[in-house]
């Protein structure tokens, strides 16, 4: 049996070279020795988005899009539709006994976005509680590994949390510890170089932009605001080419002489531009050319994720069927 991973994205807009580098790269090669199961999280997604219920169904489809043009194979990954498996939500219910709202509230990562969000003073219960819904998705389908990124790792905790009150409480090893799987590569910054890459931010660099759009974000790059005149000394911390240049080109050895020319003074912040639009569109552009032609067929993705979605339901009534005779939950 290969080890079981479970990870996603929630379907608010297409998906930017933040989750290429932190998690996309990382899927297309852990597919070929784990069992993958994507999940396009759109009742999550609703959770501060449900005022705008169309958007999250329109974006199903282009997240589905960004999977099939990175690499991802649903023949080797389970690409399925959150919203489409009502038996995770009867999940969701079950987990919230084994959670105080006070536990909520203290889980870093929830903290942050509620004050991101602004909703410290009308907060959406279904936000609070979205940890025990991303529990019930990790949990019902085995999980052994969950891709996440440092900010995320509350969440793991959080499921753990859960997983072993429930093996207490029923007095039964149902679930095992999932264990956070890191990506290669850190966080990766907005070009603006304030926040993290985001599509909320309006800072990121989508999967499918043309090279002009490419190009044109690049020029808005913030670099080292002292760095007046090319023959000034440049500062690399910081400086949101370079962060790229680091992620992106493969060229290390140049990067390295580049960063030093940089430091000495001598070199330009228009030269670097141009270096990284072309690394940028190096990588693009056969995921652009992937994903246009897919997009010639859209029918057959949705037909995919309706497939995916199947299977994938199967599994987790399964789990909760056994949860539920664990619990004694359903039988007379």
């Amino acid at each position: 049996m290969k080890p079981i991973i479970l990870t996603g994205d929630r379907p608010t807009g297409p998906l930017h070279l933040g989750h290429y580098i932190g998690s996309l790269k990382n899927r297309v090669i852990l597919q070929e020795t784990h069992k993958q199961y994507l999940i396009i999280a759109d009742a999550q997604a609703m959770t501060d988005n449900f005022k705008d219920p169309q958007m999250i169904r329109e974006n199903i489809l282009e997240v589905a899009l960004d999977y099939l043009a990175v690499g991802i194979d649903p023949t080797l990954s389970t690409i399925f539709v959150q919203s489409m498996i009502p038996e995770l939500f009867e999940a969701t219910f079950y987990f919230l006994n084994l959670v105080t709202v006070a536990r909520l509230e203290r889980n870093p990562t929830v903290k942050s976005e509620i004050a991101q969000k602004n909703f410290e003073k009308n907060l959406p219960a279904g936000f609070l509680t979205y940890p025990v819904s991303q529990a019930a998705d990790i949990l019902c389908f085995h999980a052994d590994l969950v891709p996440v990124g440092d900010d995320q790792n509350p969440m793991i905790e959080q499921t753990n949390e859960i997983a072993q009150r429930f093996n207490h409480l029923y007095q039964k090893e149902f679930f095992k510890k999932v264990k956070a799987l890191g990506g290669h590569y850190g966080r990766l910054p907005g070009i603006d170089g304030k926040a993290k890459m985001s599509k909320s931010l309006g800072n990121s660099i989508q999967l499918s932009e043309s090279y002009e759009q490419i190009k044109k974000k690049v020029q808005k790059m913030y670099t080292d605001p002292h760095h007046l005149h090319i023959d000034d000394p440049g500062q690399v911390e910081g400086n949101v080419v370079f962060t790229f240049l680091d992620a992106f080109d493969p060229d290390t050895k140049e990067v390295l002489r580049l960063k030093d020319h940089y430091q000495r003074g001598g070199l330009g912040d228009g030269a670097l531009k141009q270096r990284l639009t072309q690394v940028l569109e190096e990588v693009i552009a056969p995921i652009r050319a992937r994903r246009s032609e897919f997009a010639k067929d859209k029918g057959e993705v949705l037909r995919l994720c309706r497939k995916g979605s199947e299977e994938a339901r199967q599994v987790v009534a399964t789990t909760v069927t056994e949860m539920k005779s664990i619990m004694g939950v359903g039988t007379f």
